[in-house]
């Protein structure tokens, strides 16, 4: 039982209570709303949670990320998206299970403490021998008590034949295709309750093939999965894609079957009106990762229009080499700046922004009726955010500190009704120990 905060549930009213509680049973939540539990839920309460000068909301969930990516942190500062990857791909060519599931570790151990109760990983690089990659970041959720949404991504078009990724870092149509059905037979749970997920994920139009693309979909449709992969990005993609296929990059992928209620894509800053409409009338998600769009001057997302027009959009924290912070908790301020900044004071409330931090994702991850708000039935993924310390003391609107100030501290954070993190540290791991992890093998990556 949480009782005494102010709870945001972000149904779809978008109920709120001054003074509220949160009761739960098992992995579902059971009851919300408003003053002190009714009685009979209270004298049943194994345990109770004061949350008194807290804010309650739903747990946060991220859409896309990189998390082997946790090893390159800080690398090629300055540089946009191509010539980003064109100075990392060497080093990540490098990865191997052992070091994804560090990095995965370090990243998802970050995101957690940021609010962060469902991560989404985008993982694309396979180098040859390195081992059970999909495994090693699944493990690594497992032992954190995070909900996973992986992919098995992939790259078959190296530079010799037209694409970005060098020739040592892609794979063959076949095999991408083939490792991809394996990882979603090992790893993919489709229950209410699932902990882990499996999508399919060729990573970007300039660096898979028209073939690839074209028989992922067909493949992960029918093994009744998600697909997920980069759109509209850059400039520097829409000018490729006009160049490689004659067609922006929305129209492209919609050409191979890209479109639709089961398709998420990262970014999608670069949507004209058309393309809008087209995300709005298939459903396809849009993850939105603005700190990661600044860092590689990418652009602003369009987010207000897509939103009114009806289309799943949440937030993504994006690879840890290009947004470094790794924190989903603050992208909820990023995405209210970046879409004013874009389209003027009043584009985006504090509690629209909370919105795609979790409603907006679950639609994304297709969890809408699992996750994403507290309601009963729901799945318990609940944070109580600490807005009683001196960086948030005193604002009038406890969602106004989580979506304006300095993010909160985590007082409690539960993952199916399970404590993941209490007083703003994990329970389940040591961090110590996870963050020498890093630097070692941090180090040991960039040797070579």
């Amino acid at each position: 039982m949480i009782e005494g905060g102010h709870v945001a549930t972000v149904d779809a009213a978008g109920t709120e209570y001054g003074e509220g509680y949160v009761a739960m049973d098992g992995t579902r939540i059971l009851a919300v709303g408003a003053g002190r539990a009714p009685a009979e839920l209270r004298d049943a309460a194994v345990r109770r949670y004061d949350a008194r000068g807290a804010l309650v909301t739903p747990g946060l969930i991220n859409t896309h990320h990189h998390l082997y990516q946790w090893l390159t942190r800080g690398w090629a500062q300055d540089a946009i998206l191509f010539d980003w990857l064109v100075a990392l791909y060497p080093t990540w060519s490098r990865i191997n299970a052992d070091s994804a599931h560090t990095a995965a570790a370090g990243a998802m151990a970050v995101a957690a403490r940021s609010g962060c109760t469902t991560v989404g990983d985008h993982h694309y690089i396979f180098p040859h021998g390195s081992g059970d990659i999909v495994g090693g970041i699944v493990t690594a959720a497992a032992g954190l008590g995070l909900r996973l949404h992986a992919t098995r991504g992939s790259m078959d078009l190296g530079t010799s034949d037209g694409g970005l990724p060098p020739d040592f870092a892609v794979e063959t149509t076949d095999a991408a295709l083939r490792a991809s059905a394996e990882a979603v037979a090992a790893y993919h749970d489709p229950s209410f309750d699932s902990m882990a997920r499996v999508a399919i994920a060729p990573c970007s139009p300039f660096s898979v093939t028209a073939d690839l693309l074209r028989e992922s979909a067909v493949l992960a449709r029918e093994l009744d999965v998600r697909l997920h992969t980069h759109g509209a990005e850059t400039v520097e993609e829409e000018a490729y894609c006009r160049e490689h296929f004659g067609a922006s990059p929305t129209d492209y992928l919609e050409s191979l079957g890209w479109l639709g209620p089961d398709v998420w894509m990262a970014h999608c800053v670069h949507l004209d009106a058309g393309a809008i409409a087209k995300f709005a009338a298939t459903g396809t998600g849009i993850a939105h990762c603005p700190s990661s769009n600044a860092r590689l001057a990418a652009g602003i997302s369009p987010i207000r229009a897509l939103v009114n027009a009806g289309a799943p959009v949440g937030l993504g924290v994006d690879g840890a080499a290009s947004n470094e912070s790794g924190q989903l908790g603050t992208e909820i301020r990023q995405a209210l700046l970046m879409s004013r900044l874009r389209d003027g004071a009043a584009a985006m409330s504090v509690r629209d922004a909370l919105r795609l931090g979790t409603m907006g994702g679950a639609r994304v991850l297709g969890r809408e009726a699992e996750i994403g708000s507290l309601e009963p039935g729901k799945l318990a993924d609940v944070v109580v955010w600490d807005v009683s310390t001196v960086e948030n003391a005193g604002i009038a609107d406890p969602v106004a500190a989580l979506g304006l100030g300095s993010l909160p501290p985590v007082k409690t954070m539960l993952v199916n009704g399970k404590e993941v993190v209490t007083d703003g540290h994990l329970t389940r791991a040591d961090e110590s120990t996870i963050a020498r992890g890093v630097v070692a093998a941090a180090e040991a990556l960039a040797r070579g």
